[in-house]
């Protein structure tokens, strides 16, 4: 099936019930209302010369017109390059990259638009969504004019979206999302959360990120969900956009999740009619898990997954959990892929032995335009996740850390997740991050950053001594320093390399 579809089925089953709702302005439309404004979008795009198999960048804030640029594109068979905002001063890599017949955004990037478009030996199609500019057409007025779209190409092999990795480890690369796979992989999440179309789903982070794409588009769409999003996020706002809302699901990361467990306990109880949240672009500290448990009586499910994917590794369950020792494991992978554990010499290891995190049976159709990067993370048939952990007797996965994060401190490997979720654990510590500081005596000192809640002092020896028997290494040798706020990714996760940066250049 394909991705826009999804959109059309629902709207033919329930065409009165709510699609989406932009949060920040309150504009909401049903799903017939919505078929017939990407059916709009999709005549706007034609006319403007975008055809199956170009790129459509979308470079914009959270909101309604957002979603339509998105399914405009995929109906005419066109594809979807979503740019988070936050890269503003890097948009002419991704152009150059990806060479987008059209370019869609919102009038405070036109700046950045103009700057990054114009060493392109070509010139992309400007559409302003909030109205005309210089050199941009205006998407409301395009949208009026109600122009009617080409055929529907009906290729589920095609690629429709491409899903920027976050660059951690070189530049950013497009990993090409096919419909197909990516609608089957949507499917399987939405039967593991168990998803109604008497739900309603609020998703507050960028839908520049696959995370969104998977966890608050397509499940929903392909069960008639009502969708909620939302661009200017705070804890106490955001907290009563979900109460708002009615919300039964909130999909978000580590960082609103623990703003919205903060938020209750000011007020004295959970928002909406909350029956789980969902927690992806980073991993989730057990001891979230079990604050939203214990205090809110809210499963809190954890997702893992990649932009290589369209879907998740591992997913728990939307239930609560009473054994402790399982809020530490993911869960167990979906349907639809089957995930293993590799050695350095590609063979599988058995249940419990500690290995690289490979899958196959849907994944991305390669990276757009690099061909080496592509046969090098699926050599053999398996995507490589660059991730190391484990899977368990009852199947569920646990992913340890990234390969590239982990840290050699005298001839001993650390292993970052295992000090900071130690530190999570003291009572009074938000967030934590372990990075490696190079040493010409250990190889790596360990140096960690965390944040408190306010209502606590802890110094560094009482924080050590908290973990001692927490972990398995030598804490002789580790710093840790506290911070008022640690760098954030735009999907959510604790910026790493931003805080090795920051130390070098200190």
């Amino acid at each position: 099936m394909l991705m826009h579809r999804l959109l059309i089925a629902a709207a033919e089953r329930r065409p009165e019930q709510l699609a989406f709702r932009w949060v920040d302005r309150d504009r909401s439309l049903s799903y017939a209302e919505a078929v017939e404004a990407m059916e709009k979008m999709a005549g706007a795009l034609s006319s403007l010369g975008v055809a199956k198999g170009d790129r459509v960048t979308i470079f914009a804030h959270n909101g309604l017109d957002y979603l339509l640029a998105m399914l405009g594109a995929w109906r005419i068979g066109a594809i979807a390059a979503a740019v988070n905002v936050r890269f503003a001063s890097e948009l002419a890599f991704y152009l150059a990259d990806h060479t987008p017949k059209a370019i869609v955004y919102t009038h405070d990037m036109g700046e950045a638009v103009r700057r990054a478009s114009s060493p392109l030996a070509y010139t992309p199609r400007l559409i302003c969504m909030d109205g005309p500019q210089d050199g941009a057409v205006s998407m409301p007025q395009i949208l009026d004019a109600s122009l009617t779209p080409p055929p529907d190409p009906s290729d589920e092999a095609a690629i429709a979206h491409l899903s920027y990795t976050s660059g951690t480890t070189g530049k950013p690369k497009g990993a090409c999302l096919a419909h197909e796979p990516t609608v089957r992989a949507a499917r399987c999440i939405g039967e593991r959360l168990r998803i109604r179309a008497d739900d309603v789903s609020f998703g507050p982070t960028a839908l520049s990120s696959s995370y969104q794409l998977v966890a608050n588009l397509l499940p929903e769409l392909a069960a008639g969900t009502s969708i909620q999003v939302m661009g200017r996020w705070t804890q106490s706002a955001g907290w009563d956009a979900i109460e708002a809302a009615d919300a039964s699901m909130f999909i978000a990361n580590p960082t609103l999740l623990e703003e919205v467990l903060l938020e209750s306990r000011k007020r004295g109880r959970a928002p909406g009619r909350l029956r789980f949240g969902l927690s992806g672009g980073g991993p989730t500290p057990p001891t979230l898990k079990r604050a939203w448990r214990d205090e809110l009586r809210i499963p809190l499910v954890e997702s893992y997954g990649q932009s290589e994917l369209g879907g998740f590794v591992a997913l728990g369950y939307p239930e609560l959990e009473p054994d402790d020792r399982k809020l530490v494991p993911i869960g167990p992978p979906l349907p639809d892929k089957e995930v293993a554990v590799f050695d350095p010499g590609d063979q599988a290891l058995p249940h419990g032995r500690l290995g690289e995190l490979v899958l196959r049976g849907g994944f991305m159709a390669g990276y757009w335009n690099n061909p080496e990067k592509t046969a090098e993370a699926t050599r053999g048939g398996w995507l490589r996740t660059g991730d190391v952990g484990i899977i368990d007797a009852e199947g569920a996965i646990t992913m340890r850390g990234r390969r590239s994060e982990l840290i050699e401190v005298n001839g001993s490997t650390w292993f970052p997740r295992d000090v900071e979720e130690a530190l999570c654990g003291v009572p009074g510590v938000r967030q934590a991050a372990l990075i490696g500081i190079p040493s010409h005596s250990t190889g790596f000192r360990p140096r960690a950053f965390v944040t408190l809640d306010g209502s606590r002092v802890l110094d560094t020896a009482a924080l050590k001594s908290a973990i001692a028997d927490r972990t398995p290494y030598d804490l002789s040798l580790l710093s840790v320093e506290t911070v008022t706020e640690l760098p954030m990714t735009p999907t959510g996760k604790i910026s790493k390399a931003e805080l090795a940066a920051r130390y070098a250049a200190e």
